[in-house]
């Protein structure tokens, strides 16, 4: 008989985001597929999230987690995956997150310019 896989520990996440920024949606995407709980703190509407993220961070900018007390300032959701796949807080998968994981707001992203042609 084939030893059973000990299925692994969930962790305890905290994750300061904006409701609407294309870093934020990465973090989730990441936490989603993996099939990990968080407590989102929302640091636009909440300005007391804003507030404890800026005094256990020493960070203004976001994303932030915090991951069994340990905190990843200012990371993308890439950054948050890999830091969880080192630590072996969760193994590799072959799920696919369902945003990107790694690519700031719409309007963050550099725009190509129009080109105009005379005749």
């Amino acid at each position: 008989m084939l030893p059973v896989a000990m299925a692994m520990e969930k962790p305890t996440i905290v994750a300061w985001l904006k409701p609407w920024c294309g870093w934020s949606a990465g973090v989730r995407a990441v936490f989603k597929k993996h099939d990990l709980p968080f407590e989102e703190r929302d640091i636009i509407n909440r300005p007391e999230c804003f507030q404890e993220m800026v005094e256990k961070t020493g960070q203004t900018r976001q994303p932030c987690v915090e991951i069994n007390g340990r905190i990843l300032a200012d990371v993308s959701g890439d950054e948050v995956e890999a830091w969880m796949l080192q630590n072996g807080v969760v193994r590799p998968t072959e799920r696919k997150a369902d945003a990107p994981t790694n690519q700031p707001c719409a309007h963050e992203l550099p725009q190509a310019e129009n080109v105009g042609f005379r005749k």
